[in-house]
């Protein structure tokens, strides 16, 4: 095999997987979307968190939130957990690791917020302790995972979202998350602004 044919089946099999998921997953990102909305309109806001590449993804959506999308609207109350640098090393180094987000929930969370969680494996302890402090503090979660959605699928109650991804490649399913954090940024802008 050539290095160029490697490269193409990378874009066949991304293909691949993210038509398999327009199906599946779309109902999911659309109650997530109404869910976000809600919580907006309320005044509340929307937490985010990941590690290592999830984390650059909770940073892109955040972003978005704050500033805009594809189309110009008042700022939406985001906070990415895994953006402060100072935080995360001080929770890191005078607690335990696996505490980085959940204290920033128990002081930034208030009840009807969100918590968006996203976890390739879904057992990472510090999305796990997001996510029992979220329900603490009577969050709603919105969880993005990959394969079968690990420790964390046994979390998720009543009101939350699972978008989960079927496929057990970090890439790929960082792939999709990519593509389904954009299809939620689009779909709370059209129901905020009401675009068809």
């Amino acid at each position: 095999m050539t290095i160029s044919t490697r490269i193409a089946a990378h874009f066949e099999e991304s293909a691949q997987l993210q038509q398999a998921c327009a199906e599946l997953l779309s109902p999911a990102i659309a109650m997530a979307a109404e869910h976000l909305v809600a919580a907006f309109l309320d005044e509340r806001k929307v937490l985010v968190c990941g590690n290592g590449g999830s984390a650059a993804l909770a940073q892109h959506f955040s972003a978005y939130m704050l500033h805009r999308f594809d189309l110009d609207r008042p700022g939406l109350a985001a906070i990415n957990l895994a953006a402060d640098n100072a935080t995360l090393t001080a929770i890191a180094n005078d607690t335990q690791f696996e505490q980085i987000f959940s204290k920033q929930v128990q002081a930034l969370g208030h009840e009807n917020d969100i918590l968006l969680a996203i976890s390739i494996g879904g057992n990472s302890s510090n999305i796990l302790n997001a996510i029992k402090s979220a329900h603490d503090r009577n969050m709603h979660v919105i969880a993005l995972t990959g394969g079968d959605g690990g420790i964390l699928m046994e979390l998720l109650q009543e009101g939350d979202v699972h978008i989960g991804v079927p496929h057990e490649n970090a890439a790929r399913v960082q792939e999709v998350n990519l593509l389904t954090l954009h299809a939620l940024c689009d779909a709370i802008d059209s129901l905020l602004l009401g675009v068809e």
